[in-house]
């Protein structure tokens, strides 16, 4: 199968090598030209088959509405963009409405798996039309792990449920974050604990707190065993709001998704606290997010 990809950063660089070793064909497009295929999207249509298929993966917001308004410009009656970011569910439906009145097709999908997805794979949370979903099976058999396919992709619903499903998805690792984030600080508060990297790293086998985030913060103490490097300073990207905003809106209960959510805020407020250094670095080593280095000061990014 042949597709266009745009966005050839931490997760899109990774997701085009998978593709093409499942022997697939990926033009890629990347603001980089050293990564780059083609030098702009209109080369990028050009070098396509018709009916293409063309995945976007880019952040959210105005950079991804951008490059689908840009792309409805160029493509035919027939073509399928789909929307891989982190976008907001509601951007999804005006997407397609858009899209519509000029014959393209829209699909999106959640992507998680962070910097891990090429080795790994990829866990894939799918909205659109059973036929657009068909028509992609092949790119999404690529990206997930291998094994029983549901295990790893769901079709989530028509368009705007795949990434409704990554937002709740992204809420609820906030919540799973800092509660081994706040483990970490009551076990450094305790003097006559004595090696704190050497516990997170034993609840690897046979505890009921195994997971590959706590797999994660393991691997980061083995690095910096008190997090010392680092300023406990975290970014939200914007899924965890959306979480509790949608939680609000159906009178859901969220006590701990709401509340990992403030202490990110809490976080940007100068105070560095243990637990939220152990966010941090889990961040880092499932996302590559970049963490503020001791003495700097962090910058609160765009969700």
């Amino acid at each position: 199968m042949q597709l266009g990809l745009i966005g050839l950063g931490k997760m899109g660089g990774n997701m085009r090598d998978r593709i093409t070793a499942a022997g697939h064909e990926v033009v890629g497009y990347d603001t980089n030209p050293d990564v780059s295929d083609v030098k702009d999207l209109a080369e990028l249509v050009k070098r396509l088959d018709a009916p293409r298929v063309v995945w976007s993966m880019v952040p959210a917001g105005k950079i991804t509405d951008s490059v689908i308004d840009e792309l409805g410009g160029l493509l035919d009656k027939g073509d399928l963009i789909v929307d891989g970011g982190n976008s907001k569910f509601t951007d999804d439906a005006r997407h397609e409405k858009e899209l519509a009145e000029k014959g393209i097709e829209f699909a999106e999908c959640g992507v998680s798996g962070g910097v891990w997805g090429k080795e790994n794979g990829y866990a894939l949370m799918a909205g659109g039309s059973d036929a657009n979903i068909e028509r992609l099976m092949p790119i999404f058999d690529a990206l997930r792990p291998e094994g029983p396919r549901d295990e790893s992709f769901c079709h989530a619903g028509d368009v705007g449920a795949g990434h409704y499903v990554k937002m709740v998805h992204n809420g609820i690792e906030y919540g799973m974050m800092q509660a081994y984030a706040e483990g970490f600080e009551l076990l450094e508060a305790k003097e006559i604990v004595k090696d704190v990297p050497a516990a997170f790293k034993a609840w690897t086998r046979g505890t009921v707190v195994r997971s590959w985030l706590q797999e994660l913060t393991a691997a980061a103490l083995e690095k910096d065993a008190d997090l010392g490097g680092i300023e406990g300073f975290v970014n939200d990207s914007g899924e965890g709001r959306w979480t509790v905003q949608e939680a609000v809106e159906y009178g859901v209960p969220m006590p701990v998704i709401s509340a990992s959510l403030y202490q990110r805020f809490f976080s940007r407020q100068g105070t560095s606290s243990p637990a939220m250094k152990a966010v941090a670095a889990m961040r880092n080593e499932f996302g590559g997010h970049a963490v503020t280095k001791k003495g700097e000061k962090g910058v609160v990014t765009d969700h």
